[in-house]
């Protein structure tokens, strides 16, 4: 059983920032692929970021140059630095993780629980 467990968020005034991190675990796993999405009130979830191997990274225009990816392939952890928040940015936050289990049963989808982001003066 794969589970995500993410920490960090919270509320933040417009113009700071915060961090969140998401550890992964389970049996034999090395995700593959590991991101945050998000779901802004009222609207549908959307890619906020992903990691992928060999240092490909896709962030969403909204973010680029304010968010930042870093990962730890040995921990199963990836970490997320949001800088120059917006009130925009208020969403809760899902991590997720792919994972690669082979060429049978191939690559599957897991979620955190979602922890919120909230950007208010």
């Amino acid at each position: 059983q794969v589970r995500l467990v993410e920490s960090g968020g919270g509320l933040a005034q417009p113009g700071g920032s915060l961090n969140l991190s998401c550890t992964a675990s389970g049996d034999d796993i090395t995700p593959y692929a590991m991101g945050w999405y998000r779901q802004p009130p009222g609207k549908e979830r959307e890619l906020v970021v992903l990691s992928w191997p060999a240092g490909s990274i896709n962030y969403a225009d909204s973010v680029k140059g304010r968010f930042t990816i870093s990962r730890d392939n040995v921990k199963s952890t990836v970490y997320m630095q949001m800088g120059n928040l917006r009130p925009e940015d208020t969403a809760v936050y899902f991590c997720n993780a792919i994972i690669d289990w082979g060429q049978v049963d191939g690559r599957k989808n897991y979620w955190g629980q979602g922890t919120q982001v909230t950007v208010s003066s």
